[in-house]
């Protein structure tokens, strides 16, 4: 089928054009969207007289989209999943998922303006482009993780902070241990029970001493 496009749309063409589509994605999306006209005489008759129209509200729209991709533009927003140990998600993050995400930072984001060429399935922060307009892309990053904790880890490695050693945990292990012993305890170490078994500094002449002392004690007698 052939349409009028009356905005721009993503691969396809600018506003104005003519372009051959296939008729299913013309009726179910193009057509009841209102992102085209059918190519007829009567309808590029229509287009002509509204062109003027078209372009004022289309850059009115274009506008206000410049304003909202600024504040959008690179911001961070987290989903949590449950996923196996090797970051693979039981299920999977869609378009309308992040859309929803994305909405959370203060600017309406739908569906069918979220860029997915597939549903997201593993754990990490994931680039995702969203157009406000079809003339004005803009990117989000989506944190994919299990908990706040890994996200946060995730948030900070996207940073560029070195997190190698960093848990999820925080630390848990270490506090596990230390509540066994007395502030100023820990455990027994190899050199530490060296040190016990070895003599004080000047207790050995001592010995020698006593035993010298006791040695002359039975020599007398």
């Amino acid at each position: 089928m052939e349409v009028i496009l009356l905005e721009k749309v993503e691969k396809l063409g600018q506003m104005g054009q003519v372009v051959r589509v296939k008729d299913g994605y013309a009726r179910n999306y193009l057509l009841p969207k209102k992102k085209a006209l059918r190519a007829t005489a009567a309808n590029h008759e229509r287009f002509e007289k509204e062109r003027v129209a078209l372009e004022k509200v289309n850059a009115a729209r274009r506008s206000a989209a410049e304003t909202n991709a600024g504040a959008l533009d690179g911001k961070t927003c987290v989903l949590l999943r449950q996923a196996s140990e090797s970051g693979q998600l039981y299920g999977s993050v869609t378009a309308r998922d992040v859309a929803e995400a994305a909405s959370s930072l203060g600017v309406t984001v739908t569906r069918t303006q979220v860029s997915l060429n597939r549903p997201i399935k593993n754990l990490g922060t994931h680039t995702v482009r969203v157009f406000l307009h079809p003339e004005v892309p803009t990117t989000v990053k989506v944190i994919v993780a299990r908990s706040e904790a890994e996200a946060e880890i995730e948030k900070q490695r996207a940073a560029g902070v070195d997190v190698s050693g960093t848990t999820a945990g925080g630390g848990e292990g270490t506090a596990a241990a230390e509540q066994f012993f007395e502030e100023g305890a820990g455990p027994r170490t190899e050199a530490a029970g060296e040190a016990e078994a070895a003599p004080a500094e000047g207790e050995a002449p001592k010995r020698k001493k006593r035993k010298a002392k006791a040695e002359t004690a039975e020599a007398e007698e």
